[in-house]
């Protein structure tokens, strides 16, 4: 069965690194490349690990990584979008992904919460 969530988080990922590749090659980009790449391609990653958890905690926990994840990604979007002096359309590409990356949190915030409601019946 396809999970829609899954397939968000990776071309929230495959979107990023597509933006990442048109930053200047200054030094504070690479590092804020590095950093974005990492996160937005983590928060995918530790999902899917979720998904394969050998238990109802490791599944809160991979899913609580993936959401800290997605939240750093937010966080370095938004800073790009703050210092750049990129084109209209990159910024509009920007937007698009914290938009997508704040869409993305709150779903995977709601899994966490009805995640902890449904394991504290089984402690």
């Amino acid at each position: 069965m396809k999970n829609d969530l899954t397939e968000r988080l990776f071309n929230f990922a495959v979107a990023v690194i597509g933006i990442i590749r048109k930053f200047p090659r200054s030094s504070e980009y690479q590092v804020i490349s590095y950093q974005l790449c990492k996160s937005a391609t983590s928060s995918g990653a530790n999902y899917e690990e979720a998904l394969a958890g050998s238990s109802k905690q490791d599944f809160i926990y991979k899913t609580e990584i993936s959401l800290r994840e997605m939240k750093e990604s937010n966080y370095w979007l938004r800073i790009i979008r703050s210092i750049g002096n990129e084109e209209k359309d990159m910024k509009k590409s920007c937007d698009e992904l914290i938009n997508e990356s704040s869409q993305l949190s709150k779903i995977i915030a709601s899994i966490v919460i009805n995640a902890k409601k449904g394991s504290e019946g089984s402690k």
